[in-house]
């Protein structure tokens, strides 16, 4: 028996999850190591008086992974044991598999529970899980197309493998989501699990007493939030290289990944972390984007339909080397435009610009 559910962050700010059908709810909770997300909270004690199965995330970034699990666990130490944990592994948290697992082993080591792995299904195969997958649940993100939809019992979900991984334990099929009680996309997970294999997860030992040990977390010396400070490094404080990694201090790490991130990532993932608001909102969107915010915003407008669109939208069967054939394009340049790579896997109804 499969549960139904939507995972949800302060983007979903005033969703009632009294009027919105679902199995489970998964709430982001912390990013880094100076995120604490207010919507959280609420959201879980509505899970539990509604009998809803649910979880919590954390956002990873570069900050040290060490003091992000003690972030992560000192935030949410009353969560543990009762709903799932998770690690978000995606865009400019991507810093290696081996802070990950360094990540995922303290939590382990402060809690006794192992957190599921969200990435792409595409990270299984560019990076190594395989001292990752066999202690921890995959949840894996796969979409079939951008189109609205509503819960799915079977969503598309190609054959191949996944990576170090035997099976998905959950599937994010969709960020465009759409169910009663709420107006606004919304991203859609199936659990391949009853509601006791999810407490398995959640509370391996079984114990009805949290056992959480509650580790130190420094005070930070900077304040304001990790875009914040990228935007100011765009515009040109904090100096380079040595000094800037001086006047930033503990925050380094986390802010100077979002600006390698925004200043190397192909247009199209950034554009892609713009359409989930992961790099903020007008004018602060702009100043982090910095010199690039012409290009990427020119993409976001394109595929909302604003401005002169050149998009591609994939048909069944098609290949790139078809679709570039049929533009006029070298396959690659479309690849690399939209943050293709080996194997070069594209779906019906994806839209590429070129």
């Amino acid at each position: 028996m499969a549960l139904n559910g939507i995972d949800i962050s302060n983007y979903q700010r005033g969703l009632d999850l009294a009027q919105v059908p679902c199995d489970f709810v998964i709430c982001k909770a912390t990013e880094g190591i100076n995120i604490v997300h207010n919507t959280c909270d609420p959201w879980i004690q509505s899970a539990k008086k509604l009998g809803k199965k649910w979880g919590f995330y954390h956002f990873f970034n570069g900050a040290d992974p060490i003091a992000q699990a003690d972030y992560f666990v000192a935030n949410c130490k009353n969560y543990f044991k009762e709903g799932m944990p998770a690690l978000d592994y995606e865009m400019y948290g991507r810093v290696g598999t081996d802070k990950a697992k360094k990540f995922l082993d303290r939590v382990y080591e402060l809690t006794g529970v192992r957190c599921a792995v969200y990435t792409s299904r595409s990270v299984l195969t560019e990076e190594d899980w395989s001292q990752i997958a066999p202690h921890h649940a995959l949840w894996v993100a796969q979409y079939a197309n951008t189109e609205r939809t509503g819960y799915q019992s079977n969503p598309w979900l190609p054959s191949g493998g996944f990576g170090a991984w035997d099976t998905v334990t959950l599937h994010q099929y969709t960020s465009n989501g759409r169910l009663s009680g709420y107006d606004n996309p919304l991203d859609l997970d199936i659990a391949y699990l009853t509601k006791e294999g999810w407490d398995k997860i959640s509370n391996p030992s079984g114990s009805t007493v949290p056992d959480v040990q509650q580790p130190e977390v420094p005070d930070e010396d900077i304040e304001g939030t990790a875009l914040e400070l990228a935007a100011r490094v765009m515009a040109g404080e904090f100096g380079n290289d040595e000094e800037r990694k001086k006047n930033l201090g503990n925050r380094y790490d986390e802010v100077q990944d979002i600006v390698n991130y925004v200043l190397t990532a192909p247009a199209a993932r950034v554009a892609d972390a713009v359409e989930r608001g992961q790099l903020g909102n007008g004018d602060l969107r702009k100043k982090v984007l910095g010199s690039r915010y012409a290009e990427i915003q020119g993409i976001v407008n394109q595929r909302a339909g604003v401005g002169t669109a050149r998009v591609y939208t994939v048909k069944s069967g098609d290949t790139l080397s078809e679709i570039g054939a049929k533009l006029g394009i070298d396959w690659h340049t479309i690849a690399s435009k939209n943050g293709i790579g080996a194997p070069y896997t594209i779906y019906p109804g994806q839209k590429l610009s070129y």
